[in-house]
Formats: C-alpha cells, structure tokens, sequence
C-alpha cells in the first residue's frame, strides 16, 4: 500500500475500474432512443415524448416523484415496446454492450417474462430471445475491446400469482444463462411470503433466489424474506437500518435482525440513485450505505433502473466518492462483495476475483508512479 491509496479516484478511474452489477432491470435500462424506435416499429403511440432526449428527461423526472409505487409506473412504456422477440433480443443486446462500456465486467440483469407476453410469446420464447440478446451483446463488447459475462435472474410480479411458474421456468434455464430468480414490484401489502411455494420449490432444487425487501416497506420485509422465504440477497435491503441505533456519543448498538444480517454475510443490493427517488433515502449523505459500509456489513453498489435515474454503476460510485470519500480501496471491497454475491459457481467468482477485479485495481492504484515528473495528482 502506497500513500496514494487515499487519493480519490478520477472520473476516468472510475469508468476504468472493474464493477460487477447484481440488481438491474432490463425493462428500466433501455436506451430512449430504442424506446421511441421500437414504439414506431411496433405501433405504440403513448409515449409521452417522441423526441429521444426529451423521453429521457421525462423517465427521470417521473421516476423521481419519492414514491415507489409511481416509479414503477414508468414501466408501463417501455414493456410496451418489448413484446416481440426482436425487440427483446436488441434491447438485451443493448445492455450489454452499455454495461461493458461502463467497465462492468460481471452482471447479473432480472426481468419478468410475464410482461412480455402481450403479441403472443409465450414464456420460453421470451426467455430465449433475451439469452440470445444478452450473447449478442457480449460479442458486440468484445469487439469493441470490453470483457463483460451477463446472467439473467428471472422475475415474478409479487402482486401476480405466477411466482412457481416463473420459479420452475427459471430452474430450467439454469445451465442456459439464467442464474437465478426474484420477485419485484409493490412491497406493501405484497408480502414474499405470498410466494412460499415458489421459495421451496427453488430450494428443493438447490438454485438460487434474491428477493426485494427492505426498500419501501420495513422490517417485516426483511426478516420474511430471510427466515421464511430463505433468499441469498436481498433487492435493496436498505431499511435494515431501521435496526440499527446510533446514540448521541457515536456508539452503535445492532438489533437481532441487523446482527442475523450482517454475522450471516447476506448480501445488500444497494441502488443509492433509485432509493432517493423512490423515497427510501433523503440524500446520498444520508444514504444507510455510509453507516452499513462501516460496520462492514456485505453491501454492493447497483443501478436498479438506469433509464429511470439517468445512472450508471459509473454515476453510481461517483456520487459514493464524492459524499463518503471512498477510494479506489472502497471500490474494490464493494466489486469483491458483489462479486462473492453473484449466482455463478464459486470458482468462477475466484477465478473473477483474482484474474480481472483485483489486477484491475491493482493497475489503477499504480498510475501515479507513471505521471511525468512534476505533476500533481488529479
């Protein structure tokens, strides 16, 4: 370790660093202008803007209203326009290729099949086209001189009742690029528990499941997530801090449940941007991650929906530096966190770990010994 260890990372070193993504929605991180093309090619005509960077403009502003139930709104435009095989497989395509330019080298991106069934997919079909999206997309990177490896978590709608469908669906895609499953959507009055038979099902099959709690709801969430659903991750997970007191002298006391949380390792999908427009944060300074960084719990840094919150896994640790000061050191715990996290088998994460994340920062961490003589640091 060298003294520069402490110097922040520069933008362009934050573009550079290897970054691995465990909670992205396909359906929330389309490019505007695919949106407003496939619209046209498809006949949809209720876009609220044509102009592509205009419709951009307009999926952040409505997305950015503090409450998650009108920022899952959005949705409703940007499904509309994946509902055929082609446009499934350019929009996977697409994301594949931002994130790899992004310098995200590991993704794990989630989407409901049961949304893109309108012109008469049926559920495989669906599933193929985004696996062929998502290979396209990979040799697209290549070629432009990116490494990226994406899998796909397949999602049920909680408020749906077609979790164990979905769940079944997924199990035989695993060996095919699906790695696991979640659900999503409204959290109050939605409980996970609702999905029990899909949890067991996937249990029995020893596979693997994120579940989103702990984001607009509390609690309760969370612990149903885990002690009855039994989920790996959880989406979000940020009301964890709802457990955690911070007495006036700076000491913190853990209730049951953070503890069970941070003793287990369970892994905290983190989406700074998306929290504070859905009202899950007031502020990136107020953000839990600064305070669950801390105290060490497995925290990784995510995008959710990128259209929506005009980010990227760039954008997001950017903010993360500038608030909190993280260095290049940060950044790799939090890379290494995810990449432990994700649901590929273990010697492929080690394998990720030590031969692309950890000599990527090593490379960045060194470039201050090549500036020319009598330059500053950036």
């Amino acid at each position: 370790m060298t003294s520069e260890t402490t110097t922040l990372p520069t933008t362009e070193q934050i573009r550079r660093a290897p970054k691995v993504l465990l909670h992205d929605h396909l359906d929330g991180g389309l490019r505007p202008a695919t949106v407003v093309d496939l619209a046209r090619q498809n006949g949809y005509e209720g876009l609220p803007e044509t102009d592509p960077e205009k419709l951009g403009i307009w999926f952040r502003e409505a997305a950015d209203s503090g409450s998650l139930e009108r920022y899952l709104e959005t949705f409703a435009h940007t499904c509309a326009v994946m509902q055929t095989r082609d446009a499934l497989a350019r929009v996977a395509a697409e994301c594949a290729e931002d994130l790899a330019a992004d310098g995200v080298v590991y993704a794990e991106v989630r989407y409901a099949p049961e949304q893109h069934l309108e012109q008469g997919l049926t559920l495989e079909e669906v599933v193929e086209a985004v696996n062929e999206g998502f290979r396209e997309g990979e040799r697209r990177a290549r070629e432009n001189g990116h490494r990226i490896r994406v899998g796909a978590l397949l999602t049920a709608m909680r408020h749906a009742a077609r979790a164990l469908e979905i769940a079944e669906l997924a199990n035989r895609y695993r060996d095919s690029g699906v790695v696991g499953f979640d659900i999503a959507g409204a959290e109050a009055g939605y409980p996970p528990t609702r999905h029990l038979d899909a949890f067991e099902y996937l249990k029995r099959e020893n596979n693997h499941f994120t579940i989103h709690a702990g984001e607009a709801f509390g609690l309760p969430s969370i612990w149903q997530a885990l002690q009855w659903c039994g989920a790996d991750r959880l989406g979000h997970g940020v009301r964890i801090i709802d457990d955690i007191e911070v007495a006036d002298d700076g000491s913190v006391t853990l209730g049951r449940l953070a503890s069970y949380v941070r003793d287990k390792r369970i892994p905290l999908e983190m989406c700074p941007t998306s929290n504070l427009q859905t009202g899950a944060a007031p502020s990136y300074a107020e953000h839990p991650i600064g305070l669950l960084r801390r105290l060490q719990f497995r925290l990784t840094v995510n995008t959710d929906n990128r259209l929506m919150s005009g980010t990227n896994m760039s954008r997001e640790f950017e903010h993360l530096v500038k608030t909190f000061r993280y260095t290049l050191d940060d950044m790799q715990w939090f890379t290494v966190n995810a990449m432990k996290s994700a649901f590929i088998p273990f010697d492929e994460r080690l394998a990720m770990i030590n031969d692309v994340i950890k000599p990527g920062y090593a490379e960045l961490r060194a470039e201050w010994l090549f500036r020319p003589a009598g330059s500053s640091p950036a």
